[in-house]
């Protein structure tokens, strides 16, 4: 057994030949059990490299007298599998290689029992088997690659960023997890601290201008840095932030634009930009005019993303009254660095000279707009103003006038082409129209293509040339036991003029009225007046119906007054007033269907008779007979047409005698369909030979009526098929219709047949000779 099992043995023997006595609550005396043996942990190194099982340590009890009959049974952390133990001697062996960096230690429970009835002999304990550690991981990084940012023209040892290697060997055994850092790649621009992988710069003055990236490279090594120790690298990527050291600078120290009159306002005229070695936020340039000889003509606009100075117009050029401009342009860093007052001001000036090109210019009027007024009642070519313009040019061309007709579609105005006189040119109304807006053009005479426009507004001012009337139709009733001097309906009227003082309307009853009227009407001085009853007891039988005439007069002058009738019927009413029973008339004026709906109605109702119409004619027409009345009734081809024609009358549309004899040909007469020859050239007729019989040559019908169709001026302008239906008379065989033939085969003679010629003796031979032949 090793040292450190005879130390086991000796706790366990000492322990168990003590009696550890002490008593209870009740002052009864206690006595511990004895205990054989006991221990606390056991070593084992890890990556035991040996051919037999590692040897761990060895177990024992008191009660074993070596007989056999105790045997030691392991449970537990790998117990079996890891660990293995010998149930007669106790001894405890590792099976396989241990990784302290997988598992630190194991915890085992270790007894003592009889072979023989498996009885335990000493209580279950517990024990720790701990892997001792050994120098087999090296240190990693954290990261690789790391990324860091410093700013240029940092201070010696301004951080940078700090770099972690972890080793996984116990940090708490021995040096093999003490690491030791150092820089392999990267002086001598940075420095790193040995114990703690703080990065530092050690050189002051890095520009980024010069040089932006650092690539360094960090060592980790284990066993404090001692030899045999194990080591690792990771690489950090450096960027130098930039900072605002380098102040904007044009690159010219004159810039010259040419720009023309006709630039409009808000546009560019040109761009100038100055040079910053900076980058980002400390590149930004502010841009600004500090000097001019036009105040307030230009304005220059700074563009971020393009770090321009862009020069804006902000009034018209004129050519003929300014031809050049020159500014005083100020560049500044938005962002500046305090700690680079040091190094000058952060701004640049710079020259611009700006040139005004000619340009011809439309004509210019001396008002933004015009606003006229005229009486609706004025007469015709009467003027009501006045515009001008003029031409801007030094060439001073004369100006012409003209109205935009887009915007006068009525031609009620006109305008004289050289003063620019607008005049009436057809009467108004201003209740149909109040306000006129026209486009007035002018041009130049030497280019017209060069016009400009000016708005003019013209009011039409009111006369009273309308007579008011009633404010609605009025449907007024009156009771059968109305009392004399009762209202029954109040009236208002409308006016369409507009008087400066407002509508003043006079209501009174028609003169023609008044001797015999059974109402009458009250004005109220407000412009409306009440429709009073003159009398008690009014009778729909006896009249039904009354029509008031009632006379209303505006208050202005010359007064204009209309006569508007209300009509009034009489109905049944109750004790308060309310109607019960009115004349038929009113019934239907009340509950019957209005003018424009029955109209609306009768015209659905003919709609609907035309279509019924319509589809019957559809329906005979489909119903009528074929061209031709039977397929089987062709009798040698002879179609019926179901077409009369014109008769009598219709003799010029097309003679077919033409087509029967050409002898019958009239060369006078003329077709009613075309135009009358005398208005083209006569067509002469070639000179035919004559023909050898009476019936003519058929040839020569042909070729005449081909070449008369050829020369004819009035033929359609398209292709058209000619048909000549030319028969031809005086033939010896005469028709071969069989509609004309003999009712029986043995009353007509065939022996012509046989004279005719070879050609026809086939049909001799079948027609031909006796009876007795056939």
């Amino acid at each position: 057994m090793d040292r450190r099992g005879v130390c086991a043995l000796m706790v366990l023997w000492a322990m168990g030949s003590l009696g550890l006595t002490g008593h209870d609550a009740n002052g009864v005396p206690l006595r511990r059990s004895k205990r054989g043996w006991m221990w606390n942990q056991f070593f084992l190194m890890e990556e035991y490299t040996g051919t037999d099982m590692q040897y761990v340590g060895k177990l024992h009890s008191d009660s074993d007298r070596g007989d056999g009959s105790v045997k030691y049974v392991l449970t537990g952390e790998g117990a079996g599998t890891l660990f293995k133990i010998d149930e007669n001697s106790g001894d405890i062996h590792a099976t396989k290689r241990l990784d302290r960096e997988e598992k630190a230690f194991y915890i085992l429970h270790a007894k003592a029992v009889n072979r023989q009835t498996n009885e335990a002999l000493e209580g279950e304990s517990e024990f720790i088997i701990k892997i001792h550690d050994i120098n087999d991981n090296e240190p990693r990084f954290t990261r690789d690659p790391y990324i860091a940012h410093v700013p240029e023209m940092s201070d010696i040892g301004t951080s940078v960023i700090q770099v972690t290697a972890i080793d996984a060997d116990d940090a708490t055994y021995g040096n093999s997890a003490k690491v030791v850092y150092s820089i392999l790649q990267g002086q001598p621009y940075f420095s790193v601290d040995p114990e703690t992988g703080l990065i530092k710069t050690a050189l002051s003055g890095m520009d980024r201008e010069v040089k932006e990236k650092y690539l360094v490279v960090i060592q980790a090594k284990d066993m404090a840095g001692q030899m045999g120790g194990l080591s690792g690298t990771a690489t950090v990527s450096i960027t130098l932030a930039d900072v605002n050291d380098n102040p904007p600078r044009f690159t010219k120290t004159l810039y010259e634009f040419r720009v023309p009159e006709s630039r409009e306002l808000g546009s560019s005229v040109g761009a100038i930009r100055a040079m910053d070695a900076d980058i980002g936020q400390n590149a930004e340039m502010d841009y600004r005019i500090i000097g001019s000889d036009g105040p307030g003509m230009f304005d220059i606009i700074s563009n971020r993303s393009t770090q321009e100075g862009v020069i804006v117009l902000r009034k018209p050029l004129d050519f003929e009254k300014k031809r050049q401009y020159s500014l005083r342009v100020q560049v500044e860093n938005v962002h500046i660095n305090p700690r680079s007052y040091k190094m000058g001001p952060f701004r640049d000036e710079a020259s611009v000279r700006i040139t005004v090109e000619d340009v011809d210019e439309p004509p210019a009027f001396e008002r933004p707009s015009y606003v006229m007024e005229v009486r609706e009642d004025a007469d015709r070519n009467v003027i009501i103003g006045t515009v001008s313009a003029s031409d801007p040019d030094d060439k001073r061309s004369l100006v012409r006038y003209t109205i935009d007709r887009r915007t006068d579609m009525d031609r009620l105005f006109d305008i004289h082409a050289g003063n620019g006189s607008v005049y009436v040119l057809r009467d108004l109304d201003r209740e149909e129209n109040a306000w006129h807006n026209i486009s007035v053009i002018a041009s130049e005479f030497d280019n017209p293509r060069l016009i400009s426009r000016v708005p003019v507004y013209i009011r039409v001012l009111d006369v009273n040339d309308n007579a008011p009337t009633f404010a609605t139709n009025y449907e007024a009733f009156v009771c059968e036991n109305a009392k004399a001097n009762q209202r029954i309906q109040t009236v208002s009227a409308t006016d369409p003029d507009e008087p400066i003082g407002g509508h003043r309307f006079i209501f009174s009853l028609a003169p023609e009225a008044a001797g015999k009227a059974n109402f009458s009407v009250r004005d109220n001085k407000d412009n409306t007046a009440w429709i009073l009853t003159r009398r008690s007891s009014y009778s729909s039988l006896q009249r039904s119906v009354y029509h008031v005439p009632v006379v209303i007069s505006d208050g202005e002058l010359p007064a204009l007054s209309s006569t508007n009738t209300l009509t009034i019927r009489v109905c049944t009413c109750d004790r308060e007033g309310n109607m019960k029973l009115c004349n038929p008339e009113a019934l239907t004026a009340k509950a019957g269907l209005s003018t424009g709906a029955l109209v609306a109605i009768l015209l659905c109702v003919m709609i609907l008779l035309m279509i019924v119409v319509l589809f019957a004619a559809l329906r005979r027409q489909r119903k009528k007979e074929p061209l031709i009345i039977s397929k089987e009734d062709v009798r040698d081809n002879v179609v019926s047409y179901n077409d009369e024609g014109g008769g009598e009358e219709d003799t010029q549309a097309f003679d077919i005698g033409t087509l029967r004899n050409p002898e019958a040909i009239e060369d006078s007469k003329q077709r009613r369909d075309i135009v009358p020859e005398t208005f083209y050239p006569q067509v002469r007729r070639p000179v035919l030979p004559p023909s050898r019989d009476n019936n003519g040559d058929v040839r020569v019908f042909i070729t005449q009526k081909l070449q008369d169709n050829d020369s004819d001026p009035t033929a359609p302008p398209y292709d058209s098929l000619a048909t000549y239906a030319y028969e031809g008379n005086g033939s010896v065989a005469e028709s071969l219709s069989s509609l004309e033939s003999v009712t029986t085969e043995g009353d007509q003679d065939y022996n012509y047949l046989s004279e005719w010629g070879p050609r026809f003796k086939k049909l001799a031979d079948m027609y031909g000779g006796d009876d007795s032949d056939s």
